[in-house]
């Protein structure tokens, strides 16, 4: 069914970028999202723009190779708004040109500074902590720092995915903005070596191994707990999701890492004004409450409300570290993961 669905929105691009061939002329009524979002994701939340604004929303959604598109496309590229998750992803989408500027009062008051560009290339839209799923039979109630995950009472107890996804990238950037790259460094051998195997999977293969007792903790995001505690369609998921528990672990700073997902507005977008009312509408609060209770993240405005089933977890105290900071130590983190070896596990 995804499948069917991917080819049709590809189908209906192309056949909108032919549509464009004679010139980036606006077509009333709608606006093109490029998407590196599931599609499932941004519906509700694209839905009840449609329904207040009229503006019909056209989709495509890719996994890789998002800018690299709309940069062959050129000036006649349909794309009006780009929809992401990562801070490297925006950031990258700027840097290869593909966004413009977007100085916007609305925007600017509904999303707080740390989670703009100061530029205004891209916006956050909803907050993710960058947490610990820990195990409710083996791990008490102590709290549990960054810094931890290389005490060796944890040896042969800790699960990950890659250290070379944007989402643990993400979480070393910010710890080499805390603590510089010679304490990181020694960190991050120190998480090497409590490694129970070999990083792998995704964050929900974390808190499954969890489950069979693998290990005992794991680094995962807050909102994938969420979708399994609610997965009617893989219900052996509420088994993993009830297994552990939300454990929020924190800098010196006493706040936990945080990333977003964020939109940006297409560097030759044909149909701008509409893209521009479309990141003012996601920016509301009322957008902000749909991706929070239909997704389970966090608002980027703090004082909003989480669904019911975040708040479950506990507090998130988020790091207020600017995200172009984590931003700037991406290569930095990447080159610390392969120096160490991260990847390689825990017996290399």
């Amino acid at each position: 069914m995804r499948f069917d669905f991917v080819r049709a929105v590809l189908a209906l691009c192309s056949s909108l970028a032919v549509a464009a061939a004679a010139g980036p002329a606006a077509a009333d009524g709608v606006v093109n999202v490029y998407s590196y979002r599931q599609p499932d994701l941004i519906k509700p939340v694209l839905d009840a723009f449609t329904a207040e604004t009229g503006i019909r929303t056209e989709v495509l959604f890719l996994d890789k190779g998002l800018e690299d598109r709309i940069l062959a496309e050129g000036l006649n590229s349909p794309a009006d708004v780009i929809l992401t998750v990562d801070i490297a992803r925006l950031t990258a989408a700027k840097s290869k040109g593909v966004t413009q500027a977007l100085d916007d009062q609305t925007v600017n008051a509904n999303i707080p500074a740390e989670y703009r560009d100061p530029e205004g290339h891209w916006f956050g839209l909803t907050k993710r902590g960058r947490v610990i799923y820990a195990s409710r039979e083996r791990v008490g109630d102590e709290p549990i720092a960054y810094a931890d995950l290389a005490d060796p009472k944890w040896k042969g107890k800790i699960c990950m995915r890659s250290g070379q996804h944007d989402y643990n990238l993400g979480l070393f950037s910010a710890a080499i903005a805390h603590w510089g790259e010679a304490r990181t460094e020694e960190w991050m051998k120190g998480l090497k070596a409590n490694l129970a195997r070999k990083p792998d999977g995704g964050d929900r293969p974390q808190a499954k191994a969890i489950y069979a007792g693998e290990c005992d903790i794991a680094l995962g995001n807050t909102y994938y707990v969420g979708l399994m505690l609610t997965n009617e369609k893989e219900p052996q998921e509420k088994d993993w999701a009830n297994a552990i528990k939300v454990v929020f672990p924190t800098f010196e700073n006493g706040r936990t890492h945080v990333n977003i997902s964020g939109a940006a507005l297409a560097k030759n977008a044909p149909n701008r004004d509409n893209a521009v009312k479309l990141i003012e509408f996601l920016s509301s609060h009322d957008a902000q409450k749909i991706y929070a209770e239909q997704v389970f993240e966090y608002p980027a405005d703090s004082g909003l409300e989480p669904s019911e089933i975040v708040k479950s977890f506990g507090t998130l105290n988020a790091d207020t570290l600017p995200l172009t900071d984590i931003s700037n130590n991406r290569k930095a983190a990447s080159e610390m993961v392969d120096r160490v070896g991260l990847d390689d596990g825990p017996s290399s």
